[in-house]
Order: C-alpha cells, then sequence, then structure tokens
C-alpha cells in the first residue's frame, strides 16, 4: 500500500502548475513589452478665458450646495427642485451622493446656483 500511495504523490506533484517558476516576468523582452502598453501620461491643457471666467470653475460641488443651503435653506431647494433628498431629512452626505450619482439633479442644482450668483450680482451692482 505504501508504494501505491507513494507513486500517487509523485503523479500529484507533477500536476500542479502552481509550482512551476513562472519565467515570463523575468524575461526582459516581456518586461519592455508591458512598458510600452502602459498608457501615456496625459497632457493637461491649460483652461480657456471662458472657463476661467465662468462661476462653476473650481467650485466643489459640496462647496455649491453649502452656499447654496446658507443662502436659501433646504425648505426652499426642497420645494424649488422637488428633489426628495431634499425634501426628507435633508442631510448633505446624502444630497452629495445623490446628486453625484444623477446628472439631471445636479444640473439642476448648478442652474440654481448660477441664478444665486447672478442674482447677487445684480444686487451687489
Amino acid at each position: 500500500m505504501d508504494i501505491k500511495n507513494d507513486q500517487q504523490n509523485k503523479l500529484t506533484d507533477i500536476n500542479k502548475p502552481s509550482e512551476q517558476p513562472n519565467n515570463t516576468s523575468l524575461n526582459p523582452a516581456n518586461s519592455k513589452e508591458s512598458n510600452q502598453e502602459k498608457p501615456a501620461k496625459r497632457i493637461r491643457r491649460q483652461a480657456t478665458e471662458a472657463q476661467l471666467n465662468h462661476p462653476l470653475h473650481g467650485v466643489k460641488l459640496a462647496q455649491v450646495l453649502e452656499r447654496l443651503v446658507a443662502h436659501y435653506g433646504w425648505e426652499y431647494l426642497g420645494d424649488r427642485t422637488n428633489i426628495n433628498c431634499f425634501i426628507y431629512n435633508p442631510t448633505m452626505k446624502s444630497s452629495l451622493g445623490f446628486l453625484r450619482r444623477t446628472a439631471w439633479a445636479r444640473e439642476h442644482v448648478e442652474d440654481l446656483y448660477m441664478d444665486m450668483v447672478e442674482e447677487r450680482q445684480q444686487n451687489n451692482s
């Protein structure tokens, strides 16, 4: 019986591919090819004058929402936008999560922000 077990162990040892060394990572030709497959560094373009003058340029969504809540309050935002995260138990975290996932809601809030900025500019003039 010992001979059969010994033969079975030899057979299973041969069939284990995980213990065989992987020589492909040591091959310099393969490493050069993998370097060439990596995407090139992204080149940043300079912002245009129109982009720099846009009121939303450089303003994060959290800042937009904070300013809107400070100016209008949650109740007005809920009435104006009809978004449930502004109406029922509004919090910054839930509202930001919803706005980041939902493009139409984010665009609506950005439009409200643009209206608020224009209103402030008219009042200051």
